[in-house]
C-alpha cells in the first residue's frame, strides 16, 4: 500500500470520528511540518505552537478535505497559511532559520557527523563547505517570501512542482519561474566562492 493510500484510509477513519487515526497522521507528519514552519519562523518557541495550531485547523477542516490532492500537500498548505497568519499577527518578517536549514532529519547525529572529519576531508575543505552552506543560507534568507517558500519546498522538502503549486495556490508555471529565479539568486551568491562562470548554476 502506498503512502497516499495509507493516508487516505486514516483520513476516512478520522472523518468518521476515529481520533486515533488522526493522531497517527500527526505522528507521521509532525516533524516535517515543524521543519517547514521552522524555516518560516525564527522563534524556536513558536514553532511547536504553530505546528499544533496547524494540526488543530486541519482536524477541524477534515470534513472539507475531498482527497483531490495528497493529504500531506493539503496539510502543508494549512501549515504555511497558519505560519503566515501567526507572523502577520506578530508583525514579524518571514525568515529562514539557519539552524533549522543546517540540521538534518536526525538532528544531533547529523551535526555530530558534520563536526567529525571523514577520510580525505582537509580542514580547508570543511571550512569551504561551511562557507558555501552559510552563503546558501544567506542567499535564501535574502529572497522574497514567495521565492524562499518555493525553493524550500522544492529543494529541502522535495515536493514536486504539482505539489508546490497546490501548497502555494498558484499555477505550475509560476512555481517554475519562482524556483528558477531563486536558483539564479543563490547561484549569484555562490559564484565568487565556487569561481563559476555566469550562466552556470549549482
Amino acid at each position: 500500500m502506498s503512502d497516499a493510500d495509507a493516508d487516505a484510509l486514516l483520513v476516512e477513519r478520522a472523518k468518521r470520528g476515529d481520533v486515533r487515526a488522526f493522531e497517527m497522521l500527526v505522528v507521521k507528519y509532525q516533524r516535517r511540518i515543524e521543519r517547514l514552519i521552522g524555516r518560516m519562523v525564527r522563534d524556536v518557541d513558536l514553532v511547536q505552537d504553530v505546528a499544533q495550531e496547524s494540526f488543530i485547523r486541519a482536524y477541524r477542516a477534515l470534513p472539507q478535505f475531498r482527497g483531490d490532492s495528497a493529504f500531506y500537500t493539503w496539510l502543508y498548505r494549512i501549515a504555511v497559511n497558519t505560519a503566515k497568519k501567526t507572523l502577520v499577527d506578530l508583525k514579524r518578517d518571514i525568515v529562514v532559520s539557519e539552524s533549522t536549514l543546517g540540521s538534518g532529519e536526525d538532528g544531533d547525529e547529523t551535526s555530530r557527523a558534520e563536526n567529525e572529519l571523514s577520510d580525505g576531508e582537509t580542514p580547508e575543505a570543511v571550512l569551504a563547505s561551511k562557507e558555501i552552506a552559510a552563503a546558501v543560507n544567506a542567499a535564501i534568507e535574502a529572497l522574497s517570501e514567495d521565492l524562499r517558500q518555493a525553493i524550500t519546498l522544492r529543494e529541502i522538502e522535495g515536493l514536486s512542482y504539482e505539489e508546490i503549486s497546490e501548497v502555494m495556490n498558484c499555477p505550475i508555471g509560476t512555481v517554475r519561474s519562482r524556483i528558477f529565479r531563486a536558483r539564479e539568486a543563490i547561484a549569484a551568491r555562490l559564484r565568487p566562492l565556487l569561481d563559476t562562470r555566469a550562466g552556470e548554476r549549482w
